[in-house]
This record gives structure tokens, C-alpha cells and sequence, in this order.
């Protein structure tokens, strides 16, 4: 079982982090954006992680794009991840340049020879960081076709590549709005045995049939059902609320961080109500 609960790190509350020290199962942030913030910088993530570990979650190595690995900028990221003792390094199933950054996450066709693209340059990847590539299976909104559904596309990366899964379960959802399809057969169809951790945020409702995955609202209660059922098929695994803007005070963060505490805790309990009900004895 591994019940714990993180949140990604912001500069909006950072002050309050150092000052509160919030029992918080572990902070999650992107490499990328303290690369060129300096010493200062770095004796305040060395504070931050005296009270919580710290995790990441990159924007920029865009594993699905047309061009080169960017070496350099991967050797980078091990250099801070070893420097902050950081084990897991996550980024998006997407690419987001294409000779340019595109600022944007794109979505990869759902094609075998994609996936067996995609899974060379993670492998590329893992060589130098040292670590698996956890990858996130992400929110698209316009789909170019292939032969696989996006659940064979992402087992096939993550079998070949032979790397773990960052389940965004909000992601999830809002993909099967757009696309018509049902999310729990989604989560169903993910391997259990590489889900490292977890995704839960907001999203805003454009229309019936087009969800935007914003990371700027609170949890909706069909994503929250949706991670009761992701526990249900997969067991606990830490799980990360997300929130890139609207923020609210950190307090109000950290009501929404203990929904997810208290699933885990619903979880946990069903599950020994049911080894009671079965036990032989």
C-alpha cells in the first residue's frame, strides 16, 4: 500500500511552505524552472526537501518530437535530480518541439511505429538520467488516428521501453469526453505493476462534449469517483493534486489535498472490511 498524498510546488505559496511546514507527503516540480534561478534557489529547495521529499515532473524533453534528444539539457536534469536526491523524473507521452519549442503539449499518433520511436528515445533517455522515465499519459484535443487506441499506444511505449506510468486520472476523463470513450475501461486497461504514482486536477467544462484539462479549478466529483476507481483497480499509489492557476491560499490547497488522503483512507478501509469478510477463520 502506498498511501501518500503531494502537491506540486509553487512560487505563490513557497513562503508559506517555509515558514508552515504543511505535512505534506512529498512536493512535485518541474526540473526546468530552477535550472537558472541560482545558489539562492538551491538552499530553498534544500529546505523545502528537509520537510518533504521532492519529486518532478519535466515540461521540455519532448519525447515524441522529430528532433535530436536534447543531451545536454537531459545530463542537466540528472545533475539536479542527483543534487536534490530526487529518484523519480516524470514528463508528458507528447512532444512539444518541432525545430522550435511549440509551447504546447501535442499528441503522438497512435501508431506501432510511434510507440517504437518513442520508446528508443526513452531508453536514450534513461541511459543518461540513470533512473526510469516515468511518462504521463496526457490530454489531447484532436486525435490523429493510427492503428492503436490509446491504451495499446501507451502499453506498447511503456513495455518497450520497458518504463513506468504516471497515471493522470483528471487527464483520463476529460479525454473521454472529448473522445467518446469510457474512462474506466481506460484505467482498467493500465498496468498495475508500473503505475508510479498519480495525477488528480481541475478542469473547466467549454461545452457538453469539450472538457479542457486547466489545472486551474477545483477537482470535479466525477474525477474524484474516478480515483476511487483507480484505486479499486490498481491499489494505492501516491497521487499529486495539481493546481497551475487560480491558486488559492495554501490552506485551501490543503483541504483539497486531504479528499485525496481521505480516498485512500476509504480505500484502505473497504479493503480490510473485505479481508475480514473472507477470512476463513
Amino acid at each position: 500500500m502506498r498511501r501518500t498524498v503531494g502537491l506540486g510546488l509553487r512560487r505563490e505559496f513557497l513562503a508559506d511552505v517555509l515558514e508552515q511546514a504543511p505535512a505534506v507527503g512529498f512536493w512535485e516540480l518541474a526540473p526546468e524552472n530552477w535550472f537558472p534561478r541560482g545558489a539562492h534557489a538551491q538552499r530553498t529547495l534544500d529546505r523545502v526537501r528537509e520537510q518533504a521529499p521532492l519529486t518532478s515532473h519535466g515540461l521540455s524533453l519532448s519525447i515524441g518530437s522529430p528532433d535530436p534528444i536534447d543531451v545536454e539539457f537531459v545530463k542537466q536534469v540528472k545533475r539536479f535530480l542527483d543534487r536534490f536526491d530526487i529518484k523519480i523524473y516524470s514528463e508528458h507521452l507528447s512532444y512539444c518541439s518541432a525545430e522550435g519549442h511549440l509551447y504546447d503539449l501535442l499528441p503522438m499518433p497512435f501508431t506501432t511505429e510511434a510507440a517504437s520511436y518513442v520508446a528508443e528515445r526513452v531508453r536514450q533517455v534513461q541511459d543518461i538520467i540513470e533512473r526510469p522515465l516515468v511518462l504521463e499519459n496526457v490530454s489531447y484535443y484532436a486525435n490523429f488516428g493510427g492503428e492503436l487506441t490509446e491504451q495499446e499506444f501507451i502499453c506498447q511505449v511503456l513495455e518497450e521501453a520497458d518504463c513506468r506510468l504516471l497515471l493522470d486520472v483528471n487527464n483520463v476523463f476529460v479525454n473521454s469526453v472529448n473522445h467518446r470513450y469510457d474512462p474506466r475501461e481506460f484505467i482498467r486497461s493500465m498496468p498495475s505493476e508500473r503505475i508510479v504514482y498519480g495525477h488528480i486536477a481541475g478542469h473547466s467544462e467549454e461545452y457538453d462534449d469539450l472538457f479542457v484539462d486547466t489545472h486551474g479549478a477545483d477537482v470535479k466529483p466525477d474525477v474524484w469517483r474516478l480515483l476511487d476507481y483507480a484505486y479499486q483497480c490498481h491499489g494505492l499509489f501516491p497521487t499529486v493534486l495539481e493546481r497551475d492557476f487560480n491558486i488559492p491560499p495554501l490552506p485551501e490547497l490543503l483541504q483539497e489535498a486531504a479528499k485525496v488522503a481521505n480516498c485512500q483512507h476509504n480505500y484502505e478501509q473497504e479493503q480490510r472490511v473485505e479481508a475480514v469478510s473472507t477470512d476463513p477463520a
